[in-house]
C-alpha cells in the first residue's frame, strides 16, 4: 500500500491553532484542554481518513478553496467540511468551514 502524505496549508494550521482559542474563549468549552482535544478530534479524522472517505467535488461557488472536500460531524450540531487538493497519494488540506459560515450554503 503506498503511503500517503498530507501537508495543512499554512493559513488552515493558524485556524486550528485558532479554533482552540475561539471555542475556549466563547465557552464552548470549560477547559482549554478539552477545546484542545475537539481540534485533535478534527486533525485525527483527516488523517485517518483522507485517503478513504467518499469525497466529493466542491461546487463551482467553492472551488477557490479546494477542488475536493470530505466532512466530519463532530456532534449533532457541527459538521466540518476540509477541502483539499490531491495528486496520487499526496493530500494538500487548502481550507476548513464548519456548517455555522456562510460558505457552507453552497455545500
Amino acid at each position: 500500500m503506498e503511503k500517503i502524505k498530507i501537508v495543512y496549508l499554512p493559513k488552515v494550521e493558524n485556524y486550528l491553532f485558532d479554533l482552540v482559542l475561539v471555542l475556549f474563549n466563547k465557552d464552548y468549552f470549560s477547559y482549554i484542554e478539552n477545546a484542545e482535544e475537539y481540534k485533535d478530534k478534527i486533525i485525527d479524522f483527516i488523517e485517518e481518513n483522507i485517503a478513504n472517505f467518499p469525497s466529493k467535488k466542491t461546487p463551482i461557488e467553492l472551488q477557490n478553496i479546494g477542488t475536493n472536500y470530505i466532512f466530519y460531524k463532530s456532534n449533532s450540531r457541527t459538521t466540518w467540511y476540509v477541502f483539499f487538493e490531491y495528486k496520487k497519494s499526496n493530500y494538500l488540506i487548502t481550507h476548513i468551514i464548519n456548517n455555522h459560515c456562510e460558505e457552507a450554503k453552497w455545500l
